[in-house]
């Protein structure tokens, strides 16, 4: 199991889908599901190549805004089953005694109208009865602590959301990572966190993939962070693929090691403080360990 959820808040510009590009290929998922696309769907197909993903489903864009995309390999025997500007719904091995369902969703991000996205949640959990995965960004909460700063929000919505995933059977997957998944970005007034975005599966699907974790994976364009889905078995091929990084007391007798260092920090980098700071950080782990090699050897 290896999925990427991302409200990407629109593929228009080149660097969104670098970004895309990048996360894919760092990342490998065979599922990859996108909300507020706010792209022309031939726009959305000509990405499959880029993205090395040969299928999609697109729910088209209103005018300009919304859309969602659904992304998968080659391998993935996967059917679409229904779609709405809040979902695109999917079962994976159809037919099949290991056939499991696969929803990503999008809440309405008008208050007023979520009740009409948990009624369409509902809705689903009747249409039929396989292990479910739900996962994107729901535009809501479950509990006071899922957000900071801002406005608070009443029980009463927090509530509905509760009952709509307790209707269906869901429990969320828990992540690793920061614990919040959207921020305001308005670091010169009151920032505001805010978990908006999760995977919920019911207990039969958890038993059919037991080691899945969310990830909350860092972004840079959007708003919202990406959530990577991967089970175990994935988590580990992904970190085998560099050892950890660790700083060799030896580089610090190179009056070399200094300079190294500043270059890397003193590139430009794009994003918000946070982002900034943890591309700088990989940017030095890099350039140490390029340096490292060409001057130690294989020492890191």
């Amino acid at each position: 199991m290896n999925c990427l959820s991302w409200n990407c808040r629109g593929l228009g510009q080149s660097r969104a889908v670098l970004e895309l590009t990048d996360l894919v290929k760092k990342y490998a998922p065979s599922i990859l599901f996108l909300m507020e696309t706010r792209s022309k769907d031939h726009y959305l197909k000509n990405l499959c190549s880029k993205l090395h993903l040969e299928n999609v489903f697109i729910e088209s864009r209103i005018n300009t805004r919304g859309g969602l995309a659904l992304y998968w390999k080659e391998g993935i025997d996967l059917k679409v089953l229904d779609s709405t500007p809040t979902y695109i719904d999917a079962v994976v091995n159809p037919g099949m005694d290991d056939a499991w369902r696969f929803t990503g969703f999008y809440g309405n991000p008008i208050t007023a109208n979520r009740e009409h996205s948990w009624a369409l949640l509902k809705h689903l959990c009747l249409k039929m009865d396989l292990p479910w995965i739900c996962v994107g960004d729901f535009n809501e909460i479950t509990k006071a602590e899922e957000k900071k700063g801002g406005a608070h929000r009443p029980e009463s919505q927090m509530k509905a959301f509760r009952d709509a995933l307790d209707f269906c059977g869901f429990r969320d997957l828990g992540f690793v990572g920061l614990p919040f998944t959207w921020c305001n970005n308005q670091f010169d007034g009151e920032v505001t966190w805010i978990r908006l975005d999760r995977g919920v599966a019911t207990s039969s699907w958890s038993q059919l993939f037991p080691t899945v974790c969310v990830h909350h994976i860092p972004g840079t364009l959007s708003d919202h962070c990406p959530l990577w889905l991967c089970s175990d078995d994935e988590n580990v091929r992904f970190y085998k693929k560099s050892r950890p990084f660790r700083f060799e007391a030896m580089w610090l007798k190179d009056e070399r090691c200094e300079g190294v260092i500043k270059k890397a920090w003193s590139d430009r980098t794009m994003g918000e403080p946070v982002d900034k700071l943890i591309r700088k950080v990989d940017a030095c782990r890099s350039s140490l360990q390029t340096w490292s090699r060409t001057s130690f050897g294989n020492i890191r």
